[in-house]
């Protein structure tokens, strides 16, 4: 039995499977409600199931795991020889996933650092890779978590959405529900800050907005080094076309990832939804 330091993290980081088995990053997942039925994200439901749920406007809420969950998966790593744990989640800002964790932490086994990365999907995916090289190289916790928030602090993520609609009903725009009055006439770009979904700009029709997040995209990359990750809802071939876009228009590419996001941002962001992840290397 190896002595290490132990990454946990939750669904929401869309980490690609052959990546947190490399790394060996455990994901504690969230829950998505369908009506009556609850469902572990990751597991239980399909991308496809929910958009279609949110097609047909059947309700969907989601929730964090419970404290219970995160104090099992702390004792299990425990037990498979971690002398520490790194717990990174999604932002507190966006989920009480960090506070759940924080109350399990209390009674663990062993020392556990709880971090609010202020990220979401692969930005918090990143800085669990970022934090899994550093324990493997031997880093004590707090060079994993150092690790970790110095990703977070190179890191940004941008939103495409049809419609704010599902981001309002679940009041997870914040100040963006200035835009909403105007959502009709507009195809809104988002932006991750400060832990929050805020605005970035307004423009007219799909085409010129996933234009206009190509280009942004393209702006922040620069020449330097940098990962990118492309996520998507039920939008497989515009996520493909404008991945490909972005890898012939950024020198300093890196890892570039496409993938689905999962039920729990899904449910919040409505089919349609194209999100860029750029973090500097």
């Amino acid at each position: 039995m190896s002595r290490h330091v132990a990454i946990v993290t939750d669904s929401t980081a869309y980490l690609p499977p052959r990546t947190m088995e490399r790394h060996g990053i455990t994901a504690v997942p969230l829950t998505v409600v369908l009506g009556d039925r609850a469902f572990e994200e990751g597991t239980e439901i399909s991308t496809r199931s929910l958009a279609q749920a949110l097609q047909k406007r059947r309700p969907v809420t989601t929730s964090r795991p419970s404290p219970h969950l995160f104090a099992e998966t702390y004792r299990k790593v425990a037990e498979s020889g971690a002398t520490g744990v790194v717990s990174l989640h999604l932002s507190a800002e966006l989920s009480g996933t960090y506070d759940a964790a924080v109350l399990a932490a209390r009674e663990a086994p062993v020392p556990v650092r709880v971090v609010d990365t202020g990220m979401i999907a692969m930005a918090l995916g990143f800085c669990a890779v970022a934090a899994a090289e550093a324990a493997e190289t031997g880093g004590s916790v707090d060079e994993a978590v150092t690790a970790a928030e110095k990703r977070a602090a190179g890191t940004s993520a941008y939103f495409y959405v049809d419609t704010l609609e599902y981001l309002r009903r679940g009041g997870r725009i914040g100040t963006a529900q200035a835009l909403f009055g105007s959502a009709l006439a507009v195809k809104p770009l988002l932006q991750l800050h400060g832990g929050r979904i805020e605005p970035l700009e307004k423009v007219r029709t799909a085409s010129r907005a996933i234009a206009r997040l190509e280009e942004i995209v393209a702006e922040r990359a620069g020449a330097a080094p940098v990962d990118i990750a492309v996520h998507h809802l039920a939008a497989a071939d515009r996520a493909s076309a404008l991945a490909e876009r972005l890898r012939a228009r950024v020198p300093g590419l890196g890892e570039l990832h496409v993938s689905e996001v999962g039920a729990v941002i899904g449910a919040h962001t409505g089919p349609g939804l194209l999100g860029v992840v750029v973090a500097s290397r």
